[in-house]
């Protein structure tokens, strides 16, 4: 008994030796340092991902397919995930929707990319990420999904990217008695992301899907749905894509009294009318720069190479808050006024100057 009890000890003694040994002639790292650079992914690193693959979809479109760390937690169907990418020297953060099914065997996640104008992250992915590059990754958020019981009748409104999540939802619903309508809007029919997978879910019965092309056929027309889906009053509604689209939809399903059947996702938060901007000084910086009324702060940050946290960039994640020292900022999605007070905190990427105003970073 005396023996058997104190192996665990003379073994714990001995593992304490080896690793004051270890921290004595690694100095000034330790061991755990050496080890995130053998394997990046290991528990107990931050989370980290690694690029295994990279899928084409369409001209400006990919699926970057990523190898977790053992710290992932699985997602619900319709969440995004934030991704942080090395660019050009400079740490980026942005949120993409998950498209994979949930609970792979490989533990690989994918989100699915469209490259748009400037975007200085999805170009970055989409036409010049290689498979081995480590991502850091944060756990899966957001609200945009079908709940623990989906419902008898589904509608999925989309237009452009903002079918990624709804095929994430699509890919993971195993409920053979839902009846899903697709209404989906992209400029022609190669540029539907996902378009060869839709079409097979609609020949095998599984969707019924509408493919609205609108460099031929015009945009979607909202007043006149009922044209395509003609019991749309029976359907909970999943809608994902611009501004605008989303706007329309929020009037009508109010108007017509059935509100709550709609959720919607959006990928940039609403403005509204800006406000005067103004000159905006980053205090730990020294920078100042002259900022518009419709630009946010960090854009402005970062067109002056200020070193901005940043998230999804749309409001939700609280990824980018930061003190207001001095002056005041306007809220872009509602035109609310904060003004400078003891350790009021603001978000960077949907306020924009309201006059002179100076952040703390």
């Amino acid at each position: 008994m005396t023996t058997t009890a104190s192996r665990p000890t003379v073994a714990g003694a001995l593992r304490g030796r080896v690793i004051k040994f270890a921290e004595r002639i690694t100095t000034p790292l330790v061991p755990s340092d050496y080890l995130e650079v053998i394997n990046p992914l290991h528990f107990g690193a931050g989370l980290r991902g690694r690029i295994v693959a990279i899928q084409p979809e369409t001209r400006d479109a990919a699926t970057i397919v990523i190898k977790t760390g053992r710290g992932w937690r699985t997602h619900t169907p319709g969440q995004y995930v934030r991704i942080g990418v090395d660019v050009k020297g400079v740490r980026q953060w942005r949120a993409y929707s998950l498209t994979s099914e949930t609970g792979r065997r490989d533990g690989c996640i994918a989100i699915t990319v469209k490259a748009i104008p400037d975007g200085v992250v999805s170009n970055h992915l989409v036409r010049r990420a290689t498979v081995g590059t480590i991502v850091q990754l944060d756990q899966a958020a957001g609200e945009f999904t079908l709940g623990a019981q989906p419902p008898c009748k589904i509608l999925f409104l989309t237009a452009g990217s903002g079918v990624t999540p709804v095929m994430g939802m699509l890919r993971n619903l195993n409920a053979p008695d839902v009846d899903v309508f697709v209404v989906h809007s992209a400029p022609t029919a190669d540029d539907v992301i996902f378009g060869d997978e839709l079409r097979a879910l609609a020949r095998d019965g599984r969707i019924r899907l509408v493919e609205k092309h609108t460099d031929t056929s015009g945009m979607l027309d909202v007043a006149q749905l009922e044209h395509l889906v003609d019991d749309l009053a029976e359907r909970q509604t999943w809608a994902c894509g611009p501004a605008g689209m989303l706007d329309a939809l929020e009037r009508r399903w109010s108007a017509d009294g059935f509100a709550d059947r709609l959720h919607t996702e959006r990928f940039r938060p609403t403005v509204v009318t800006p406000g005067a901007g103004g000159t905006v000084t980053f205090a730990k910086t020294g920078k100042a720069v002259d900022a518009g009324g419709a630009q946010t702060l960090l854009d402005a940050g970062e067109a002056a190479g200020v070193l901005m946290p940043s998230g999804c960039r749309m409001g939700i994640c609280f990824g980018c808050v930061a003190p207001l020292r001095e002056g005041a900022v306007r809220d872009l999605r509602t035109g609310d006024i904060t003004s400078a007070a003891d350790g009021v905190l603001i978000q960077t990427c949907v306020s924009a100057a309201a006059g002179a105003c100076e952040v703390d970073l």
